[in-house]
């Protein structure tokens, strides 16, 4: 097995890396970086913005004709992880949720030229942001199918009530993407719409406080009273939402397995750099063997993590839905986000559980990775089931 990156793949990697270091580690923790949500506040990410475009560091996942550099998965793993060392990295290259999996998408079922031009296009020229409202309240979340907003047809149009919580993005975006009842039928129920922001008939109701950092725009509550939106604005075939939710959802969990993997080196990192200074009873931590056992776990998870990682982008490239191998690599690499922080909490001691590094950011952060697009509980189901199902073919290579 050849995991060498291309020549090209490797060029933009060690740029990002660079960028990064120049750009994003100097300014963490400065003055005026952060907003009150504890995200880059929005003058600064302008700015950085601007210098990524002006690099050629923008939209990594999406077409070279459309202004992207169109990497394929195992490129976007690589670079995705380089982005990531900041956690503010991925959004100032346009590669943050829920815009990336957004993004991409878009690209793979608009019909249309026009119809890209409208909706994708301002999202990757990062003019715009966007949302994926599926989740809501004693609704759906790891399960679609227990969505109970409603669009009903009236005329060329459909009609949407209900509501939908814990929509990433949703204060501030423009383009929303909308999962929403058509039937009861139990596998084509289902259908996907796009809605603007300036359309009325919907609101947000409520910025919901969460434990960690926050993505820009929050994690919103959102009410629709008679949103109408016209049918030249579904996605697929009228059933088809839950084959949208499955389009975007797997590779949309694989890039957060990518950020992730960023964000467990960087804890590394800093910790590793503390432990080869600071002395303790005559002699380094570093040297100390508890410490070497505690460092070198968390390392091994991590370069198991990019491995699962690099599998199921593989896989994708290869066509394959990869859901079992998107699963395995989506549970392993939330836990050993969580493993990699609070390590290294435990070897900076104080300074780690302060604010005066990275790392207790990350650490709040990392809890909702065996949350959020689906809890590792049920795709442990998932695995269960492909096992029972293949049997010994669930092990088999290739």
């Amino acid at each position: 097995m050849d995991f060498k990156l291309s020549p090209e793949v490797e060029t933009i990697r060690r740029q990002v890396r660079e960028f990064v270091a120049e750009h994003l580690l100097p300014l963490e923790g400065s003055a005026g970086f952060c907003d009150e949500h504890e995200n880059i506040s929005e003058p600064v990410l302008a700015i950085l913005r601007a210098k990524a475009k002006a690099a050629g560091l923008w939209a990594f996942q999406m077409p070279v004709a459309r202004g992207g550099r169109g990497l394929d998965h195992i490129g976007m793993a690589a670079v995705y992880e380089e982005a990531a060392r900041s956690p503010f990295g991925p959004v100032v290259f346009n590669a943050a949720p829920p815009d990336d999996g957004n993004m991409q998408v878009l690209n793979k079922v608009l019909t249309s030229e026009a119809l890209k031009d409208r909706w994708l296009q301002p999202l990757i020229d990062g003019k715009v942001r966007s949302a994926f409202a599926m989740t809501e309240p004693q609704g759906c979340g790891s399960d679609p199918s227990l969505t109970y907003t409603r669009a009903e047809r009236v005329g060329d149009n459909w009609r949407i009530t209900g509501r939908k919580w814990f929509i990433t993005g949703a204060e501030g975006a423009q383009t929303f993407i909308l999962i929403a009842r058509t039937s009861d039928d139990e596998r084509r129920g289902l259908t996907a719409f796009l809605f603007d922001a300036d359309q009325p008939g919907w609101r947000i109701e409520r910025r919901i406080p969460i434990m960690g950092p926050e993505e820009h725009g929050g994690h919103c509550e959102l009410v629709f009273d008679g949103l109408e939106i016209p049918d030249e604005q579904r996605l697929l075939n009228v059933g088809d939402g839950l084959k949208l939710t499955q389009i975007r959802l797997g590779p949309a969990r694989l890039t957060h397995c990518m950020r992730w993997l960023g964000l467990s080196k960087r804890c590394l990192e800093i910790a590793g750099a503390y432990i080869t200074e600071r002395e303790s009873f005559g002699m380094k931590l570093s040297e100390h063997e508890g410490v070497q056992w505690m460092l070198g776990g968390a390392a091994m998870d991590i370069h198991i993590g990019r491995l699962l990682t690099m599998n199921a982008a593989w896989k994708l490239d290869q066509g394959d839905f990869a859901r079992k191998e998107v699963s395995m690599a989506k549970v392993h690499v939330a836990d050993t986000l969580h493993k990699a922080a609070d390590t290294a909490i435990q070897l900076l001691g104080a300074r780690g559980y302060s604010k005066d590094t990275l790392v207790e950011w990350v650490y709040r952060y990392a809890r909702q990775a065996r949350l959020v697009d689906g809890a590792s509980e049920i795709h442990k189901m998932v695995l269960s089931r492909s096992y029972l199902a293949e049997g010994q073919e669930f092990f088999r290579w290739g």
